[in-house]
């Protein structure tokens, strides 16, 4: 039961982990983008910040992931 307990924080470690490197992978991309089409034309500002909140959702469920698994605990 201990071994399955420590598998379990684990895999919760490992879906928080992988979410937020996803994430900030993403946001580099986009923030380049963004912050290069903002820079051309000001109109551009407020759907560069919506892009790049959009992939803060994969950490998200990473969390709600992590939660399912604690639980399990």
């Amino acid at each position: 039961m201990v071994a399955d307990a420590g598998l379990i924080a684990l895999g919760a470690g490992i879906a928080i982990g992988a979410a937020a490197i996803a994430t900030a992978w993403a946001q580099k991309t986009i923030g380049a983008a963004a912050v290069g089409a903002a820079a051309e034309n000001d109109k551009m500002f407020g759907r560069g910040l919506v892009y790049m909140v959009l992939p803060e959702t994969i950490v998200l469920f990473g969390l709600v992931i992590a939660f399912m698994l604690i639980q399990k605990i």
